[in-house]
């Protein structure tokens, strides 16, 4: 999902993640909400506990206890093991979201919505992201995100929908979507 600011890309990615509800419509989403996962703008990390905790503490949000394992594997999965016992609160934007893109992974959801996920991040960081996201897809998950990086996300992309003014301007193939002059 593209488009400008104001546009309205973090508003219709909160309907669809049954965040908000439209104004007018409706969303029929297939997967049941415990099969899908929202990352949005704030990170919602608990700053006095430590990474590992507020990982355990999203694993039981979502009903399960991740053990001692899968949380280490997460971790490393997003180059923070080794501040896996330090508090989140002390973490630099990046690694916040890093931290952040760690509790969507664990669940390991089905439907992912990332509200620009690359917020924070160096460009190390950034290609991670990517390779997680092309991972997540891999796995059969489908993802929807919003972006502002498109020479760099839009190979990733299947489909593109691109809102201007709170309009569809287009929606359809990745491959015959043209940026050309598109700045977001």
């Amino acid at each position: 999902m593209v488009g400008g600011n104001g546009a309205g890309k973090t508003t219709l990615l909160k309907i669809m993640a049954g965040l908000c509800r439209p104004s007018a419509g409706t969303v029929d989403l297939r997967v049941p909400a415990e099969a899908s996962a929202y990352l949005g703008h704030a990170t919602f990390l608990y700053p006095r506990l430590s990474a590992q905790a507020n990982l355990l503490f999203w694993g039981r949000m979502y009903g399960f206890a991740p053990s001692q394992e899968d949380i280490a594997a997460v971790l490393d999965r997003v180059g923070l093991s080794r501040v896996g016992d330090e508090p989140a609160g002390t973490f630099s934007r990046g690694m916040a979201q890093r931290l952040n893109l760690a509790r969507v992974f664990l669940i390991g959801p089905k439907l992912v919505f990332l509200d620009e996920p690359g917020t924070g991040l160096d460009p190390a960081s950034q290609d991670l992201l990517r390779r997680e996201i092309a991972a997540l897809k891999a796995s059969g998950a489908a993802v929807v995100w919003v972006s502002h990086h498109l020479g760099s996300d839009l190979p990733l992309a299947e489909r593109v929908l691109f809102l201007k003014d709170t309009r569809v301007a287009y929606f359809g193939e990745a491959g015959g979507f043209d940026a050309g002059g598109l700045t977001c």
